[in-house]
C-alpha cells in the first residue's frame, strides 16, 4: 500500500472513530464488529481493560475470537484468569488463540544466553512478542485493543477507530475515553472476572 493509500484510509477511519466520541464503547465494538467480522479479532493480556472488552464482546457478538500472547514468562494468576474467562463466557477452543514465539524459552537461552529480557530487552521483546504479534494480526482485518487515552502520553491521541500502519490494519480502541475508574466500575457492575 502507497503511503498515499495509507493517509487517505488513515483519514476515513479517524473521521469514523471521531463520530463515536460521544457515544459509549458498545456502539464503536458494535460497528467495528459489523463492519470487520469474521475478520476482527480482541488482543486480550487478561488486564483490567481486556477482560472488559471480553465482556462487552461477548454481549454484542460472541463469536469474535481473542489472542494473547503467552511469552511463556506469563504469572499463573493470568493464566487462573484465562481459564475463569473461558469458563465464564463459555469460550470454545477455537475462539482463544495462544500466541507463541517461534522460540521456546530453552531455544532462546541456548541461541542468546540466560535471561535475554535482562541483557537485550528489546531483542527478547521482539521475539517473544513483536513477532508474533505481526504473525497473528496478518491473519485479520481488524483488532481490538484495552487501549485508553490516559494510560500513557504516547497514547493520549488514541483514536476510537484508526488505522494500524506498524501492522497494516485496522485498529480498534473502545475504551480510549475512559478512565481507570470507568474499568472498575464495569468490573464490579457486570462481575467480570479479573486478574
Amino acid at each position: 500500500m502507497t503511503d498515499s493509500q495509507n493517509s487517505d484510509i488513515a483519514g476515513r477511519l479517524r473521521s469514523w472513530g471521531e463520530s463515536f466520541e460521544a457515544k459509549p464503547p458498545q456502539e464503536v465494538l458494535a460497528a467495528a464488529i459489523e463492519r470487520y467480522a469474521p475478520n476482527i479479532v480482541l488482543a486480550c493480556s487478561f488486564g483490567a481493560e481486556d477482560v472488559v472488552l471480553v465482556d462487552m464482546i461477548h454481549r454484542i457478538n460472541p463469536s469474535v475470537p481473542l489472542f494473547y500472547l503467552d511469552t511463556e514468562f506469563l504469572f499463573p494468576e493470568t493464566y487462573a484468569t484465562r481459564d475463569r474467562v473461558i469458563e465464564r463466557y463459555g469460550l470454545a477452543p477455537a475462539q482463544v488463540i495462544q500466541v507463541k514465539s517461534l522460540l521456546t524459552p530453552e531455544q532462546q537461552a541456548r541461541q542468546y544466553g540466560e535471561a535475554l529480557w535482562s541483557k537485550d530487552p528489546d531483542l527478547c521483546c521482539r521475539l517473544r512478542k513483536v513477532e508474533p504479534l505481526a504473525g497473528m494480526l496478518k491473519k485479520f482485518d481488524a483488532w481490538i485493543t484495552g487501549i485508553r487515552r490516559e494510560q500513557a502520553p504516547s497514547r493520549a491521541d488514541a483514536g476510537l477507530i484508526e488505522w494500524d500502519a506498524k501492522f497494516g490494519l485496522v485498529k480498534v480502541n473502545p475504551l480510549a475515553r475512559w478512565t481507570w475508574a470507568d474499568v472498575w466500575t464495569y468490573i464490579k457492575v457486570y462481575e467480570v472476572p479479573y486478574n
